[in-house]
């Protein structure tokens, strides 16, 4: 009695201070058998969890716990079990208690959170769940953290009384082959109660546009907090800003918007051709805000590629730089475009009237109120596939697809706000906007941004000068930056994450043996905001771009002619609302109901993916080649090239052949490079003679896009003359 009566008033207490709300379905804790599991973020939490939980669980805490007189008195308002972390018994009592039919309560983690993130989740709880034949219910505590009770250290934003939000999920049946030998199971079980702590941790961050995201952060981690710095290239040297504060990135959204909207009307797709700087991100927020759709494109593709970039989405209006395109020598690449309009920022930049900067200030002290259109399934920004096989598409994302993305990625990633991120990759590119800059931005990380990934030398020496953590790369820049840098220019380097290309084992040996760093492979497309699926420190295979992210469901479809793998098709929060196609300019194709069902986007790609979930890319449809009737894969022909001259590059195209139906160019800068060296190195390994190329063209340079790809296209031209 006395006992209700005390957790009767502190449930009013907590619940008046930390303003707790409880939600989702409370009849999920309806079950006979309930393993119910929590992050573990402050010292609060298992007290939050057994006042406001309308069940009376026994929390199973550990024996280090209850040497402490506090957390002896908090546990004596709730019933507990304490266990000795080291025993093998530990978990045989949980076991019977699941199986008495008593909730029981668990942080898989064992411990408190130092990161804000997921830790190591241990495997005993799960196995305990299999045993006992529990269902597991997961409930996610958020806002915890953010209390004085938290072992979060540094700069991670702090209240006095933030608000608590008890999050119920759907209860889950954990279900391990018995076949498997024991030590096996005890793995995957650990394994699958992690993914479903990942998969807790992600679902409740995708509700916020691109405007609102950048709010909620300024919010939590202080608008005077420094945020941002770019560096501009001025002729021989690097010129770095002023950092730049959440409350300055926010009039910069704010104004940019009000400027712009003088030149631009609503619902527009506005072309925005502009280096990696502050302003631009600026630019890209605020017209999302105030209904345009800004329209990022490749200044590195080309007058023809740029021409039908704006011709698939009806661009009309583009916003550019008339120093930055002098200096990059891109005026003549402008001025031939056709029907578009072009504003230089120097042009108009002094426009503001006296009323436009009254507003902006008025908006800066009310600026939830900036906002147009809230909606989260509309387009928040158009990117553009890099043509590597065709005409550029556009890619519409939506503000949910790409902060579902965000959300995806830190539920596998353990970023803190101490974290410095350098980011070269330009916005322009998925990998680049959603990755290099938009999730630093999102979640307290200083962001380094820098104009472009090509130099070589300087990127280097700005991850030494700025202390950067975190780096973003395709394995051909990763690869120069590791030639270039010295040995001790990385030595704060925390995550390296590459995408865009397979990653060469070359960069990757470079990278181990010069700096003690393992490189971290990811995979994803445009067209899913970017990143499917990622490897990280807690599930990592050499050889593989890691396990698919949570929330995001696959199938692998059998391809005829294919024996290993398939052609893989996603479904998700970050897929696409669609495409612009040249073929239908302005109009966005929504290309998701097909065969396989609803929703489901065809990545293009043939994977293979092992018993423990890990995703091995084999390659993409296209780069298949039907030579005499057999299926022969031009990535495979690629690889042993490069094992026989791995200080060059190779591309390899098909073409058509009257004889063969296809027939294989090789194109090399390796002068020396001769078939018959192929040939031995194909009777070695086994690989059939009939992939590879007969005809070997000696090449200076391979052409690259601007995202560091090799120009298949340029390439299959030339192949072609």
């Amino acid at each position: 009695m006395f006992r209700n009566t005390i957790l009767i008033f502190l449930k009013a207490i907590f619940g008046f201070l930390f303003k707790v709300r409880v939600e989702g379905n409370l009849k999920n804790l309806e079950q006979d058998k309930l393993l119910i599991i929590a992050n573990h973020d402050s010292w609060l939490d298992g007290l939050l969890l057994g006042i406001f939980l309308p069940v009376k669980p026994v929390f199973v805490v550990y024996t280090g716990i209850t040497g402490k007189w506090f957390f002896r008195m908090a546990l004596s308002l709730v019933d507990y079990l304490k266990v000795d972390t080291t025993s093998p018994m530990a978990m045989k009592k949980v076991t019977k208690l699941l199986e008495s039919g008593r909730p029981v309560v668990i942080f898989p983690e064992g411990r408190l959170s130092t990161t804000g993130s997921l830790m190591k989740v241990y495997e005993g709880p799960a196995l305990a769940a299999i045993k006992s034949n529990a269902t597991v219910l997961p409930v996610r505590l958020d806002g915890t953290g953010k209390t004085i009770f938290t072992r979060l250290k540094g700069k991670h934003p702090r209240k006095l009384f933030p608000q608590i939000t008890i999050s119920i999920q759907e209860p889950i049946k954990m279900d391990i082959k018995d076949i498997i030998p024991v030590r096996e199971k005890r793995k995957r079980a650990g394994k699958h109660m992690q993914e479903i702590m990942q998969k807790m941790l992600f679902t409740s961050d995708v509700k916020y546009t691109l405007y609102k995201s950048l709010l909620n952060a300024a919010s939590t981690y202080g608008y005077k907090r420094d945020i941002m710095v770019d560096i501009k290239q001025l002729a021989d040297e690097t010129k770095t800003m002023p950092d730049y504060k959440y409350k300055d990135l926010v009039k910069m959204t704010i104004g940019s918007a009000v400027l712009l909207e003088k030149y631009t009307k609503k619902n527009e797709n506005v072309g925005i051709l502009m280096p990696n700087l502050a302003v631009t991100v600026g630019m890209l927020i605020g017209l999302s805000a105030r209904g345009r759709t800004p329209a990022m494109l490749n200044y590195k593709a080309g007058t023809a590629a740029i021409q039908n970039s704006c011709i698939a989405a009806d661009i009309k209006t583009i916003i550019t730089s008339r120093d930055f395109l002098e200096k990059d020598n891109l005026v003549e690449d402008i001025e031939a475009l056709e029907g578009v309009d072009i504003i230089y920022m120097e042009d108009i930049k002094d426009s503001l009237s006296l009323s436009d900067k009254t507003l902006i200030a008025l908006y800066m002290l009310f600026p939830s109120l900036f906002e147009a259109n809230d909606d989260i399934e509309k387009t928040a920004v158009i990117l553009f596939t890099s043509g590597s096989e065709g005409k550029p598409k556009g890619v519409a994302l939506s503000h949910k697809a790409i902060s579902a993305n965000i959300s995806q990625i830190k539920s596998v990633f353990d970023f803190t706000a101490e974290e410095k991120v350098l980011n070269a990759l330009p916005i322009f590119h998925s990998f680049g906007l959603t990755g290099g800059t938009l999730l630093p931005l999102f979640s307290g990380l200083h962001l380094v941004l820098y104009v472009s990934p090509l130099h070589y030398k300087v990127i280097p020496e700005l991850a030494y000068d700025n202390s950067s953590t975190v780096l973003f790369g395709t394995s051909t820049f990763l690869g120069k930056y590791g030639e270039m840098a010295h040995s001790y220019d990385f030595f704060r380097l925390k995550y390296v994450i590459a995408g865009a290309e397979k990653l060469s084992e070359n960069v990757k040996n470079i990278w181990f043996e010069k700096f003690g760093i393992r490189i971290l492979e990811g995979y994803g497309a445009t067209e899913t905001a970017p990143v499917i699926a990622v490897n990280n420190f807690m599930d990592y295979k050499s050889g593989t771009v890691g396990k698919v992210l949570p929330g995001i469901e696959y199938k692998v479809i059998q391809v005829n002619g294919i024996e290993k793998g398939g052609q893989l098709f996603v479904k998700g929060p970050n897929i696409m609302n669609g495409y612009f196609r040249y073929e239908k300019p302005g109009e966005l194709e929504k290309t998701f109901d097909s065969e396989h069902g609803e929703g489901w986007y065809d990545t293009g790609d043939i994977v293979y993916i092992d018993d423990e979930g890990f995703v091995h890319i084999l390659d993409r449809v296209k780069r298949f080649a039907k030579i005499s009737g057999e299926m022969v894969s031009l990535s495979v022909i690629e690889k042993l090239v490069k094992d026989v001259s791995p200080n060059a590059n190779h591309a390899i195209v098909n073409i058509p052949d009257e004889k063969r139906g296809e027939a294989l160019i090789l194109f090399t800068t390796d002068s020396e490079l001769q078939r018959s060296m192929l040939l031995e190195e194909a009777k070695k390994t086994k690989t059939p003679e009939i992939g590879i190329p007969k005809k070997i063209r000696y090449i200076e340079e391979l052409p690259l896009l601007g995202t560091g790809k090799t120009d298949y296209v340029k390439l299959k031209e030339i192949a072609l003359s």
